[in-house]
């Protein structure tokens, strides 16, 4: 994976001179890019606007199965425009083989899958905000220390049959095992029991950047509440469609699903 620390990006801007931008992160399928650019500057993503801070701070992130080649565009506040070609990778994923999962699981009844759309798309409502916490920029932090026993965008095969891939990184701990947040943010999520994901908890770090937390035992904080990284949010739980106790951890940017192991250090003794 390409590993960048921060530098300076020099863009070729249309019939004038070249403009200066910041970009730190992992130019990696699952990775986070944090930019810099003169504030005021207006940033499209393909058809997306950036959100951009009154800092000239911005976020970006690529899925599980992103296209190697993007095109970044931007504004001054002059009204000049410049281009930035991005260039990613793309990665090599394991396959993860479970059994042990029920029945009712692996096939779910037509009231089932009516709640299962239900609770997807409230999901979906909580990691569609775009809001201005400040929270994206933290220096994120393992919510759970354990064992590694999930990793992000591997193949699953359930009971012998492939199901979707995993957009999370498992940690293995007890039940009732403390969950810390990874960074600030607000609470827009917090439901007592998914059909699939258990005890869920979605808090937003800001700009499209949310954490979610699957399978708990028990949700500490409430709707709208706002968090301090390394506070306590929830207990580790074997709600949901589990085989053990173990917290799942994912990070989205919107819709993009991205990789939390490349937003922390190593884990701890791992």
């Amino acid at each position: 994976m390409k590993k960048i620390l921060l530098f300076i990006i020099l863009l070729g801007l249309v019939g004038v001179a070249k403009a200066e931008l910041r970009i730190a992160g992992t130019l990696t399928q699952g990775g986070l890019l944090h930019g810099q650019a003169t504030p005021g500057t207006q940033i499209y993503y393909e058809q997306r606007r950036l959100k951009v801070s009154e800092q000239g701070e911005f976020i970006l992130g690529f899925g599980r199965d992103a296209e190697t080649s993007h095109t970044l565009t931007l504004i001054d506040p002059s009204g000049l425009v410049s281009f930035k070609e991005l260039q990613i990778e793309s990665r090599k994923y394991r396959t993860q083989r479970i059994n042990g999962i029920s029945k009712r699981m692996m096939e779910p009844s037509s009231e089932d899958l009516t709640r299962i759309g239900r609770e997807a798309e409230q999901a979906r409502r909580a990691r569609r905000l775009d809001s201005d916490l400040p929270y994206f920029t933290d220096s994120f932090v393992w919510p759970v220390i354990g064992r590694i026993s999930g990793v992000y965008g591997s193949r699953r095969i359930l009971n012998g049959e492939p199901r979707r891939p995993h957009f999370g990184i498992d940690i293995a701990a007890p039940t009732g095992t403390p969950v810390k947040a990874p960074a600030g943010g607000r609470v827009t999520l917090a439901h007592k029991g998914m059909f699939f994901s258990g005890a869920t908890l979605i808090i937003d770090h800001g700009h499209g950047l949310s954490s979610s937390f699957l399978h708990l035992r028990q949700i500490l904080v409430k709707e709208g509440q706002l968090v301090t990284q390394g506070q306590r949010i929830a207990t580790v739980g074997a709600t949901g469609r589990v085989t053990g106790p173990h917290l799942d951890w994912r990070i989205n940017w919107f819709e993009q699903r991205l990789d939390p192991a490349l937003l922390v250090p190593d884990m701890p003794g791992g």
